[in-house]
């Protein structure tokens, strides 16, 4: 910095206020002391800083594995997010969700240096009474029936359940089957009961679940089975990857889509437009989720603990060619 000052012929302090964005210097002298610090090569040091301030301009993100869609659109969203706001990311995935893990990954993010925590999860780790964070910890969760103990962001992933449910009986079909995420998955529980809820309010029998696991192979298998029940005319599938694997089941068993029956996945991935056919589905905002995460863990850097509750990202249902009124045999549609 003494290099910087006297290369562009002013203090020190004036250095500091430049390096630091700081507010009260001319700008022909900002400018001037900003081309020595090109020339020098000069670069602030945060660690310095740091211990100056206390801030050290990074968020720490905990998350249960990057394989699935939302995840890993989630943690893109938010690196993008806080890039913006002049932060970086330390991102520290746990392979097991248990209180020993989630303790430990809050240590190291402690060990790093993080001003606070974004928990991304995939199962209903904080809604076991046997499980908590840290206290004074900024923290904010995503994806979690936790809004009672912490700052939620989430996706309305009941909502987007409805529009989809309510699409395919508006288009006259008398149940819709569904292929669920795993049963430890929230964001799967949470859309399986919306689901459940939305048949017995159209006074529609409800069929049994198809379970899968988030990926292709296990909606392929799912649909192999759904494929053989000739009563199936309309499927929903909590994820697009498993809407995939519905789609190749029904057309190996030469059940065409959506003439014979129709398919609804959720996500809307960027792939969804390219399914044979067009797939129908619930769009996530995800980069909208990424960015209140971000909003509301710097609200808390900056201003202290923020109230428990959930904040909902709605979703869209995009209406493609998967989806049509179910058809009798000769062609007569029953809607």
């Amino acid at each position: 910095m003494a290099d910087v000052a006297r290369l562009a012929g002013v203090s020190s302090q004036t250095v500091s206020r430049v390096a630091n964005g700081q507010s009260g210097v001319v700008e022909s002298t900002r400018e001037q002391v900003l081309a020595a610090m090109r020339e020098l090569g000069y670069r602030p040091n945060s660690a310095a800083r740091s211990l100056r301030y206390g801030r050290f301009n990074t968020i720490g993100v905990i998350l249960f594995g990057l394989s699935s869609t939302g995840n890993s659109r989630t943690v893109e969203a938010i690196a993008t997010h806080a890039a913006a706001e002049g932060y970086a990311i330390t991102l520290i995935p746990v392979g097991a969700p248990t209180q020993d893990n989630v303790l430990g990954a809050f240590t190291r993010m402690g060990e790093l240096a993080v001003d606070g925590v974004i928990l991304i999860i995939e199962v209903h780790l904080l809604d076991a009474t046997a499980v908590s964070l840290p206290p004074g910890v900024h923290v904010v969760v995503v994806d979690s029936d936790a809004g009672d103990r912490y700052p939620v962001v989430d996706t309305d992933q009941a909502d987007g359940t409805r529009q989809a449910v309510r699409h395919l009986i508006g288009l006259g079909h008398r149940t819709v089957h569904h292929v669920a995420g795993p049963a430890e998955s929230f964001a799967a529980e949470r859309r399986a009961g919306a689901w459940r809820a939305t048949l017995e309010e159209a006074g529609l029998p409800v069929p049994g679940i198809e379970r899968g696991d988030w990926s292709a192979d296990s909606g392929h298998r799912a649909g192999q089975r759904l494929a053989a029940d000739p009563s199936c005319t309309a499927i929903f599938a909590a994820n697009d990857q498993m809407a995939l694997g519905v789609l190749r089941a029904l057309h190996e068993a030469g059940r065409r889509v959506p003439a014979d029956v129709s398919v609804v996945g959720f996500d809307d991935i960027a792939d969804a437009s390219a399914y044979l056919p067009p797939l129908t589905t619930v769009h996530q905002d995800f980069a909208e989720v990424g960015r209140r995460c971000v909003r509301l863990l710097l609200d808390q850097i900056h201003d202290g603990p923020a109230a428990p509750g959930t904040d909902l990202v709605p979703t869209t249902l995009t209406v493609r060619d998967s989806t049509a009124a179910p058809r009798l045999t000769g062609g007569r549609t029953l809607a």
